[in-house]
């Protein structure tokens, strides 16, 4: 069954293990694990340096909570986005995350990622 396919739970629990492994990883601002689920054209656009500049620059982005829910599913295209209520463990509020998927080589992998 293609990725596009598959109904939102079943996305949304694919979605759950790269997202906590995003979380994790920018966390520790660890580079490696960071892009290991990103596409070649994501990859190409985040270097090392890039985004170590954004990890001293922006306190949230290195304070995510681990505790974070996916509430849905958007379908556009060849790609579905995941949107996670998001918090901080420095930061109070909460943050909308943004995770972008789609399917490279036979692989989902991540077209993007932000949190607003």
């Amino acid at each position: 069954m293609s990725f596009l396919d598959k109904s939102d739970q079943e996305i949304i629990k694919i979605a759950d293990s790269i997202w906590e492994n995003l979380i994790k990883s920018s966390n520790i601002k660890d580079y490696g694990g960071f892009t290991k689920d990103f596409s070649s054209q994501m990859l190409y656009g985040a270097n090392e340096v890039e985004l170590g500049k954004q990890w001293a620059s922006n306190e949230l982005i290195s304070n995510l909570s681990e505790n974070c829910k996916a509430f849905g599913c958007l379908r556009r295209g060849l790609y579905v986005t995941v949107l996670y209520k998001q918090t901080s463990t420095k930061i109070p509020g909460e943050f909308l995350g943004r995770l972008v998927l789609g399917e490279e080589d036979g692989f989902v992998k991540v077209f993007g990622a932000t949190i607003f």
